[in-house]
């Protein structure tokens, strides 16, 4: 990508290849203003606007039907917002489609994790971006399992999660196990940005601590340029790795707390709207 007039790159190295992307000096990661998604009359999301910071890990809070989702899903390229403009790095992006996101360096973990259960973790690291063999052997879409396989491992073995058997498939690994797949492969081909949508939901208290840690590790990682955003309704598991709560409610964004400057009191008021 060629450099525009003031601007540079940035690039991280974390997980399957070096990406490089358009900065503006001083920019942040990530810029939002005024994101509106309209449903005929309904406003799932209006005139949203805030900033994320390299590093970021940020909770976005409220109640069902608040506009979490559709928030995530915009950003995701999986919903086309009605208004406003998304920057990284101070660059504008427009997305209509999923894979322009994930270009741009934005994965996305929902809760059903997309995951094939008879896939082991180098095959569902690599779905769908399967890396074939140079030569005649590509063209005959043989794959190069031992490369991904490599990848795969040292990616893994980068994050404090273990796992007994890299070549276990799916099926066989705990709930907990599942969600430190899904989000180890979205930091694996994430550049920039992940978007997490209730990591914790369902897992035990082990299960929860295990993906927790492991989420603070990716983010605190000294070769990485990335924040995260994560949607979560637990209270205690926002506390413990979150730095600034995004408070939405009926499309719009009510509260914009840095976690060391507000109350969890404070924070159930904004979502139920007792403060209004």
């Amino acid at each position: 990508m060629c450099d525009a007039p003031g601007r540079g790159t940035s690039a991280t190295t974390w997980g399957s290849r070096s990406m490089s992307y358009v900065t503006v000096p001083g920019a942040p990661l990530l810029d939002i203003r005024g994101l509106s998604k309209h449903y005929g009359t309904i406003r799932a999301l209006d005139d949203v606007s805030f900033t994320l910071d390299r590093d970021e890990i940020v909770g976005l809070l409220g109640d069902n039907g608040a506009g979490k989702s559709t928030l995530v899903k915009c950003l995701a390229g999986a919903v086309i917002p009605t208004a406003g403009e998304v920057y990284l790095h101070g660059d504008r992006k427009v997305f209509s489609t999923p894979a322009e996101a994930r270009d741009e360096g934005i994965e996305t973990v929902y809760q059903q994790l997309a995951l094939v259960d008879i896939f082991d973790i180098p095959a569902n690291f690599y779905l769908g971006r399967e890396v074939v063999r140079s030569g005649w052997r590509g063209k005959l879409g043989i794959l190069n399992r031992r490369l991904m396989r490599k990848r795969a491992r040292a990616a893994v073995e980068a994050l404090p999660a273990r796992f007994p058997n890299l070549d276990a498939e799916i099926e066989t690994m705990s709930g907990g196990q599942r969600q430190v797949v899904a989000i180890s492969r979205a930091g694996f081909w994430g550049g920039r940005l992940l978007l997490l949508d209730e990591p914790t939901a369902a897992l035990g208290v082990k299960e929860a601590a295990a993906v927790l840690e492991m989420i603070g590790a990716m983010v605190s990682s000294s070769d990485t340029d990335m924040a995260m955003i994560v949607i979560s309704h637990n209270m205690e598991h926002v506390w413990s790795i979150c730095t600034r709560l995004l408070i939405l409610r009926q499309g719009r964004l009510v509260a914009d707390l840095p976690k060391s400057e507000t109350t969890r009191q404070e924070v159930v008021a904004h979502i139920t709207g007792a403060t209004a």
